[in-house]
């Protein structure tokens, strides 16, 4: 089987956690945590980087650290993860969904419009998939109303739009560094700001929000989120080829792209689309052809040894939020066309070549048929 991902782990990474087991740093107090959080904090150019234990942890520290109010609303993707909606709900808040583009699966901006009301106090900007969203215009839309933005990067690691890294345009970015992601921990996250308040804040939160002068008398309630130090160690081995990881996932994806985007049947992002960039995190396609939805082309593959995924299935499908009575809307026909009938193929470091035209060649005859 071809699996549809999975990480790529070096004798430097193995010799780096290693060397954390014998010299005892194995919790969330070893020096490689600091060390992870600041060669970050450089990489992005952000002030400051707390590290926590995965991407949905990130999402909701940095929820939590705006201190929104009892059905405050903030408006996100309806074609994204769950882990958005339940960063908002748990605080209180209310989940207002924005349809997505059919050509780069982000943010509508004219729906983001439509959606802003007296009672929006923030936006979640995913960046899904590949692309960057038109983060400078969702920007302007925000300074105007005064709504804060927290960017979720986790899919677009070390992607730039405009010569500026996503994950540093509002007043949170957060990321994960899930196995499949371009720099893993296994499981891990981190928060980004230029905000110190929000800083210490999202610290705070993210160890229990122990006292300061009591240590066990405690002001709010936080999380035992934190990150331990051989998760740390892996990523700063893992950090120092970022920019080699990056290049060869591009790679995939064009290959992807060349061979596939003369298919009729088929939606594939291309390298480039005006001023965005794809960074092929992963290579996703939507059928074009209705009498075969993602999950039939899916299983064809699975009996041909190839793994593939669906894409995310739409908020305002969720069972969990039409019991919750948080679902208002209906009218999202772009996230649920393309959740219907997109899923995304195998693109892990080091897919051999062979196995990349076996995968091409296996789709197009599922797709003749």
């Amino acid at each position: 089987m071809i699996p549809v991902s999975k990480p790529k782990i070096t004798r430097l990474d193995i010799n780096k956690v290693l060397k954390s087991l014998r010299d005892g740093w194995v919790s969330s107090d070893g020096p490689d945590v600091l060390k992870f959080e600041k060669k970050f904090a450089n990489f992005i150019g952000k002030k400051y980087c707390i590290s926590v234990s995965s991407g949905t942890a990130a999402l909701e520290i940095a929820v939590k650290s705006l201190n929104l109010k009892k059905n405050d609303e903030v408006i996100i993707p309806n074609f994204t993860i769950i882990s958005n909606a339940l960063a908002v709900i748990r605080q209180g808040a209310k989940p207002v969904f924005v349809d997505c583009n059919m050509d780069d699966w982000n943010i509508n901006i004219n729906d983001l419009k439509k959606k802003i009301s007296k009672r929006t106090k923030a936006i979640i900007v995913t960046h899904i998939y590949s692309y960057s969203n038109r983060i400078e215009k969702i920007v302007s839309i925000c300074k105007k109303k005064k709504i804060k933005i927290i960017e979720d990067a986790a899919e677009v690691i070390g992607l730039k739009y405009r010569n500026k890294y996503c994950g540093t345009f509002g007043e949170l970015g957060t990321f994960s560094f899930y196995a499949n992601k371009h720099i893993t921990t296994g499981e891990g996250g981190m928060i980004c700001t230029d905000n110190y308040k929000l800083y210490l804040k999202s610290k705070s939160l993210r160890n229990l929000c122990f006292g300061k002068k009591n240590r066990f008398n405690h002001d709010d309630l936080g999380w035992n989120y934190r990150m331990s130090n051989l998760q740390a160690s892996l990523g700063l081995s893992q950090l120092k080829r970022i920019k080699k990881v990056i290049k060869e996932k591009i790679s995939i994806g064009k290959y992807y792209y060349n061979k596939l985007n003369s298919n009729k049947n088929i939606q594939i992002l291309p390298p480039y689309k005006k001023d965005l960039k794809n960074i092929y995190w992963v290579v996703g396609i939507v059928i074009k052809n209705k009498k075969k939805k993602a999950i039939d082309i899916i299983n064809k593959l699975k009996k041909n040894g190839i793994g593939a995924r669906p894409f995310f299935w739409p908020m305002h499908k969720q069972n969990v939020l039409k019991k919750m009575n948080l679902v208002k809307s209906k009218n999202f026909p772009n996230s649920e066309y393309i959740s219907t009938y997109g899923l995304y193929l195998p693109s892990y470091l080091g897919l051999k070549r062979k196995d990349l035209d076996r995968i091409i060649s296996v789709l197009n005859k599922i797709l003749k048929h």
